[in-house]
């Protein structure tokens, strides 16, 4: 894909050969990456063996310990409580995870959800404060009329700016958890109306967390859910009940075992995820060593989970073995995750720092060519696109600009 500004203000784009073309309108494109799978109703549980459950646990303890369990954030509305109790009913007291619960409230009535899942879970349920920490085996609820946030692992309540009805209360949160927390994050969107929590989601995917949403044929109100299917941003889409099966498997990871464990557990899984890389590489002829490893970790999670794998050699013999799942792993580390001007401020020392100098006493009839690699849908390349336009309409009104954008799908 090209775009190239000319010195009448017209911009003009075409698509290069092979390329998908332009997609403005579309801000994220759905992919391998992103594709929610479902677990099939008619799929038996799978029941960890003796050995395996005793590494879950003491997993588990040592998360609990260190302060290193995932944070959980579930959001819903419509129809959520009976998704909150059904979770928490299910949910183990010592998972060593923290949870904290973001339910559309009447701003003008006292809230009795913390009373109410109390009778759930053997976990203590508080409801939350501005500077409370949050805390492994606790549930933390929002009050009512209040907007919450989370920020150096403690939370931060106060009064919401929007009035009742604009609030995007779970959104607010979840893209607090995805910055605060990054890869130890997990986001459930469960029941409710509209699209709450969708944004959030994306914002989680990004730092490389988990997302979990409750399959809206089992949801009372399925807005939220479908909204957040939609924009293929859930790893899971899952049953309410099925759903602490799932946070266990993520402490079952290797990522999460070799964080918690032993020294000796954290180079076995090293030598495994080099030796994936590795086999990663001669079968695409693409080389991944420098991806963000939790990013990474977590792909090769899901696809393991996929194959009802918690080993990591296992899988590592699995793609050794089949290179039909070296092209499958290929494509889900394609993650297309993308937006207009995402990360402000680079946006802004480019504009005002990195781009003048580079304009300043150039020739009209020298153009500037810029490249976008790693494109995704193109959102990034329209933004330096737009940021070229504007410092054009101020000094540079007959700047040639040749911008060109390009990936490997």
């Amino acid at each position: 894909m090209a775009i190239e500004a000319n010195r009448q203000g017209k911009t003009t784009v075409t698509t290069d050969k092979g390329a998908k073309g332009p997609r403005v309108k579309k801000t994220v494109k759905p992919t391998a990456a992103r594709t929610a799978v479902k677990t099939p109703p008619s799929a038996a549980p799978v029941v960890a063996p003796a050995a395996a459950k005793h590494v879950v646990a003491q997993v588990a303890a040592a998360l609990a310990e260190s302060g290193r369990g995932l944070v959980v954030g579930i959001g819903g509305s419509a129809g959520g409580l009976e998704a909150f109790e059904q979770f928490f009913r299910v949910m183990p007291a010592d998972s060593g995870h923290a949870f904290v619960v973001v339910q559309h409230l009447d701003p003008t009535h006292e809230s009795l959800l913390t009373e109410i899942l109390q009778r759930c879970t053997s976990m203590r349920v508080v409801e939350a404060t501005d500077g409370m920490p949050v805390l492994p085996n606790r549930v933390h609820v929002i009050p009512p009329n209040r907007e919450m946030l989370i920020a150096k692992g403690r939370l931060q309540v106060g009064l919401p700016a929007e009035p009742h009805g604009q609030r995007m209360a779970v959104d607010a949160f979840f893209r607090s958890l995805a910055q605060d927390q990054a890869e130890r994050a997990v986001g459930i969107v469960m029941s409710g109306s509209g699209s709450d929590g969708t944004l959030g989601l994306r914002a989680i995917a990004v730092a490389g967390g988990l997302c979990l949403v409750q399959d809206p044929a089992t949801a009372k109100f399925g807005g939220m859910p479908q909204s957040a299917v939609a924009a293929a941003h859930a790893d899971l889409v899952l049953a309410v009940d099925k759903m602490p099966a799932a946070l266990q498997r993520a402490v079952q990871s290797p990522l999460m075992i070799a964080a918690a464990l032993t020294a000796e557990a954290a180079s076995v899984v090293a030598s495994k995820f080099e030796l994936i890389l590795s086999v990663l590489r001669a079968g695409t002829g693409h080389d991944f060593t420098q991806y963000k490893k939790q990013t990474l970790m977590r792909r090769i999670e899901r696809r393991m989970a996929q194959h009802l794998l918690t080993d990591i050699a296992d899988y590592a013999r699995l793609l050794q073995q089949q290179p039909a799942e070296v092209k499958a792993l290929f494509r889900e580390l394609l993650i297309n995750v993308t937006s207009f001007f995402r990360d402000p401020e680079a946006w802004d020392v480019l504009k005002a720092e990195i781009l003048p100098p580079m304009l300043k006493g150039r020739a009209d009839d020298l153009p500037l060519r810029v490249w976008v690699a790693g494109c995704s849908s193109g959102e990034e390349a329209y933004s330096i696109a737009m940021v070229l336009r504007e410092l054009m309409d101020e000094a540079h009104p007959l700047l040639r600009v040749q911008l060109y954008a390009t990936d490997l799908d």
